[in-house]
């Protein structure tokens, strides 16, 4: 029932909140469409925050969504993805605020396009297309260059004219194909796969200006992909302007924010080359004037020594040396002779002294048999017994014609030297 209200019996705002917020709670759950400007998600809580916009008035409104909702979406919500939310309003009227509660979202239009792109990238990059390792660095300068474009495009422009006007000897070769509509993706294909064959081109430009998402499309295709990821040629993108991400951007080896950023990237900056180089000669200059200059300094300094004024003064102090060596090396061999002279007298007056013959010569006598053995006792010869006597300078023969015994005579190592004058039978 609607309130009864006057100036003089006004409704307090509790009542008139709570009286809106029954109303508000009578209306069904309906299905609305809008473009998600923001989103929140605050950690802990169960319920996202979604700000819905209608794409045509300036309008919006709030949508409350369960986490799990959210969550169950693929691909992810993004800003700016259009939207079907089926909803209920909500009134809340400690705020004053009127809100949506969204039971089921689904994306339609832009929203399920980028959608359909998204699960693409994500079945792709499952395979391993867009692996960084697959990606190939760009020759510093290549002989050739193959451009795939619109004919008589700005994008064509672009990139030839600033790619001769940082490298003027720059060889083009141009491959032209649709950039928009249902023969684009077979077109760049063929495109791609003529200069991948050409041995002449280095680098592979694909480029082509901004659009919508649908006109884009073709460089989202699966089969452009494909084709890009098997070419042996390194392969450039340059789709669109800075925000716009095709697929094919994924899968080049480089990507160009812009078709004027593709060409320089190919080619290097003959001006900018050119100032290395001469910087690079100027240093190489400087350091080889310094190292002369070093080397100058050392080689005078070694021919200001005397040992070089004067090279007569280093061989007499090595032919001092040399006399000094000479006089050290005469006085120690003949010490060294000296000496052995010395030890050889030593050596052979110690001989003479062991031998028999210095014996025999101080008076003794050998007794032998006639077997040559030495008598050493009286007990070995019998009367008549022929013996040998050898003295000094010769032996003289005998025969045995008695025997007597020495009682006092002491037993000494040298009992069988007997002097010579007892032996005279």
């Amino acid at each position: 029932m609607a309130l009864q209200t006057s100036p003089e019996s006004p409704a307090p705002v509790r009542q008139i909140a709570t009286a809106i917020s029954g109303w508000v709670d009578r209306l069904g759950a309906v299905w609305v469409e809008g473009q998600v400007a923001q989103f929140t998600r605050r950690p802990g809580l169960q319920t996202v925050f979604l700000t819905l916009r209608d794409s045509v008035a300036d309008l919006s409104i709030t949508v409350t969504c369960p986490r799990v909702v959210f969550d169950s979406l693929n691909p992810p919500l993004v800003e700016g993805a259009s939207i079907v939310v089926f909803a209920k309003p909500s009134y809340y009227p400690n705020r004053g605020t009127l809100s949506l509660q969204a039971r089921e979202i689904r994306m339609v239009g832009l929203g399920e396009l980028l959608a359909r792109l998204e699960r693409r990238r994500q079945l792709l990059a499952a395979e391993g297309l867009f692996a960084a390792e697959l990606k190939r660095p760009l020759p510093f300068l290549p002989g050739g260059v193959g451009l795939v474009t619109a004919p008589r495009s700005a994008a064509e422009r672009d990139v030839l004219d600033n790619a001769r006007r940082r490298w003027p000897a720059v060889r083009f070769e141009v491959a032209h194909a649709a950039m928009q509509g249902t023969r684009a993706a077979a077109e760049v294909i063929a495109a791609v796969e003529r200069l991948d064959r050409n041995p002449e081109v280095d680098v592979i430009v694909i480029a082509r200006g901004g659009g919508s998402v649908e006109d884009l499309l073709p460089f989202s295709d699966e089969a452009v992909i494909r084709a890009v990821h098997a070419a042996r040629t390194p392969v450039v993108s340059a789709i669109g302007h800075e925000p716009d991400t095709p697929l094919l951007d994924l899968v080049a080896d480089v990507r160009a924010s812009t078709p004027t950023d593709a060409a320089k990237l190919v080619v290097p900056d003959v001006a900018e080359e050119a100032r290395l180089v001469e910087t690079a000669r100027s240093r190489l200059r400087s350091s080889l004037r310094s190292w002369v200059a070093r080397e100058q300094a050392g080689l005078d300094a070694v021919r200001s020594r005397p040992v070089l004024a004067d090279p007569h003064t280093l061989i007499e102090e090595r032919r001092v040396s040399v006399v000094l060596l000479q006089e050290r090396a005469r006085r120690s061999l003949g010490h060294r002779l000296d000496r052995a002279a010395d030890e050889i007298d030593h050596q052979r007056a110690r001989a003479r002294a062991l031998s028999p013959l210095a014996t025999l010569r101080r008076g003794y006598a050998v007794l032998q048999d006639a077997d040559g053995h030495v008598v050493t006792s009286i007990a070995e010869v019998a009367d008549g017994q022929a013996l040998g006597v050898r003295v000094l300078d010769g032996r003289v023969h005998t025969n045995v014609t008695g025997t007597s015994t020495e009682p006092s005579a002491e037993p000494t190592d040298r009992t069988h030297e007997i002097p010579a004058e007892e032996h005279h039978g």
